[in-house]
């Protein structure tokens, strides 16, 4: 893996990361190529919660966003994570699990209580994401909606993202 530094977004990072998203989802099969207008969204709305880069010694190279959701039983403090981005020709280098690692550690120590994703269940499980059937998000297959919970209970119910998801 290429030595990276992790550290919060700053004023300036913006358009570095808009494009740096729209590279990393470009060619996946997945992807709505909108993610990189999410991010903005997500940030001009006030729901970037947390939001990392990681740089190498020249530049930004990957990034992190997470957002505030909503759980139909009224459990506070838990947050979407995505979309996770790395330079497509970076791919593979442990920059995206570095990324989450630190994202999930500093949320941990933040006072969160969860965190809820939409992808692999192959990739995400290790960190110890996977699906419970009593958290819900409605429209695509139930395994790839995931959870980690970081203190207290697993909640029951819907999870709402914020609105910048719905919009996309």
């Amino acid at each position: 893996m290429t030595a990276i530094t992790i550290r919060d977004e700053q004023p300036g990072d913006e358009a570095i990361i808009h494009r740096l998203t729209a590279a990393a989802f470009k060619d996946m099969p997945f992807s709505d190529g909108d993610e990189q207008h999410l991010v903005d969204a997500l940030r001009r709305d006030g729901d970037l919660a947390l939001s990392l880069v990681a740089e190498d010694e020249t530049r930004i190279i990957g990034h992190i966003a997470f957002s505030r959701v909503t759980i139909s039983d009224g459990t506070r403090e838990w947050f979407g994570l995505g979309p996770v981005s790395v330079w497509p020709e970076l791919h593979r280098q442990g920059i995206g699990s570095a990324l989450i690692r630190h994202g999930i550690a500093e949320l941990h120590q933040r006072g969160a209580a969860g965190i809820v994703l939409l992808g692999s269940p192959e990739y995400y499980a290790r960190f110890g994401f996977r699906h419970e059937s009593q958290l819900r998000y409605p429209g695509p297959p139930p395994e790839y909606f995931q959870c980690l919970v970081l203190k207290g209970e697993m909640p029951q119910g819907e999870v709402r993202y914020a609105p910048a998801f719905r919009a996309s």
